[in-house]
């Protein structure tokens, strides 16, 4: 029952995700009223917290490692009471003070969460190996797909049950019962005993070639980040899809997990690299045919969230296991190493907000209102063209990795 309980954990995860990276710019600018370049300049200040507390907290996990019961528990408890009250903000002269209090709650949260799960690789697995650290990788991520579909489709079920105002209110109070049933069910898992390992220093990590898989995640993050934050505004803005972001998110989803498990057998059959060398080039393709979408293309876009939904699957299992897997080769601390990576993740979020929200705002954008040609073609052009060159990027850099016997 570990690796069910282990999928249980990070659909919690997931599920808290999605409104932080998908549904909060839509929500803040449309509900609350504040503009799209305060909004990036309050995520780019939550990153700066980021900065000093993700790899604090990965410290802490390493330090205090029979307290993972603890922790498991914090973070659920965070995001229990950070969501309810996230939705049930309303407008107001200290609205963005508010705002910033709340998720800095629940970002806190749910790094300590994904820092502890992703950390304890090695201890939840029931081998330190790398054949069974890529299965418990498939275990967690179909979780965090299943997390993210439920929290996609949510809010439509929950407004067609009679929720008020888009559902957000009640969406709040259903993401936290989740975060406490998951408390109560996952708490044996954090009760095995953690392995022992060596203190994390920059030494080892380049020894052990994370570093550059650092680097590379860092890279990798943004053009996800940038679609996760742009997604609703392209959707119903740019291709004039009213209604149709739930429906088109939980295919692009759905097409990640479907694809987990052949990414999970390519890298077995050819190796980690070589997987990420055909994910890749099928994303740069989903942003290219992304960019050429004419106004009320539907089925165009349902394939392009198919190849990238499929693309983001080989992201979501094949690096986070290469991580782990170098680190229990070097037999590094894990947690705190993991403090580091979900830093490099948040910050590429960070970034892509503070890039691109003020960028769409100086261009005149609005969400939800009539918009001029400029103003669409800058959304264009940040939804789809920017995360294409970033991706070429991060497909250089896994071109330069090296082949799994050297990183062995």
């Amino acid at each position: 029952m570990i690796y069910p309980r282990v999928s249980l954990y990070a659909l919690m995860l997931a599920a808290a995700g999605i409104p932080l990276y998908i549904h909060l710019p839509r929500f803040a600018s449309v509900e609350l009223g504040i503009g799209l370049g305060a909004i990036g300049a309050i995520l780019l200040a939550i990153r700066l917290v980021d900065l000093v507390q993700d790899p604090l907290i990965g410290w802490a996990i390493d330090r205090w490692p029979r307290a993972q019961s603890l922790f498991a528990v914090a973070a659920a408890l965070g995001l229990a009471i950070g969501f309810p009250l996230l939705f049930a903000t309303q407008p107001g002269s200290s609205v963005v003070a508010r705002l910033l209090v709340i998720l800095v709650l629940l970002f806190s949260a749910y790094s300590l969460g994904m820092i502890l799960l992703y950390g304890r690789s090695a201890t939840l697995a029931a081998e330190p190996t790398p054949r069974e650290l890529m299965r418990l990788a498939a275990y967690r991520e179909a979780g965090m797909l299943a997390g993210v579909i439920v929290a996609a489709i949510a809010p439509a079920i929950l407004v067609t049950l009679g929720a008020a105002e888009q559902g957000y209110g009640a969406f709040g109070l259903f993401l936290g019962a989740i975060a406490l049933g998951t408390a109560v069910l996952t708490l044996p898992i954090w009760r095995r005993e953690p392995l022992q390992a060596e203190r994390l220093s920059l030494v080892g990590l380049r020894q052990a070639g994370a570093m550059r898989l650092l680097t590379l995640a860092l890279v990798n993050s943004l053009p996800v980040a940038i679609t996760s934050t742009l997604f609703l505004f392209f959707v119903e803005d740019r291709l004039q899809l009213a209604g149709k972001a739930g429906p088109l998110l939980i295919l692009f989803f759905l097409s990640a997990g479907f694809s987990v498990p052949f990414w999970v057998w390519t890298s077995q059959k050819m190796g980690a690299k070589a997987t990420l060398m055909i994910a890749m080039p099928l994303a740069i393709l989903g942003f290219v045919g992304a960019a050429f979408l004419a106004p009320g293309n539907l089925i165009g876009f349902a394939a392009i969230c198919l190849a990238s939904g499929a693309a983001l699957g080989a992201d979501m299992v094949i690096l986070p296991t290469m991580f782990s897997v170098a680190l229990t080769k070097a037999g590094l601390e894990a947690s705190a190493a993991f403090g580091i990576w979900s830093f490099a993740g948040k910050l590429g979020l960070a970034l892509a907000a503070f890039l691109t929200l003020p960028l769409l705002e100086f261009s005149g954008f609005v969400p939800g209102a009539s918009n001029s040609a400029a103003a669409l073609g800058a959304l264009n052009v940040s939804y789809a063209v920017f995360p294409c060159l970033l991706k070429l990027g991060a497909l250089a850099l896994v071109l330069a990795l090296p082949t799994e016997n050297q990183i062995a």
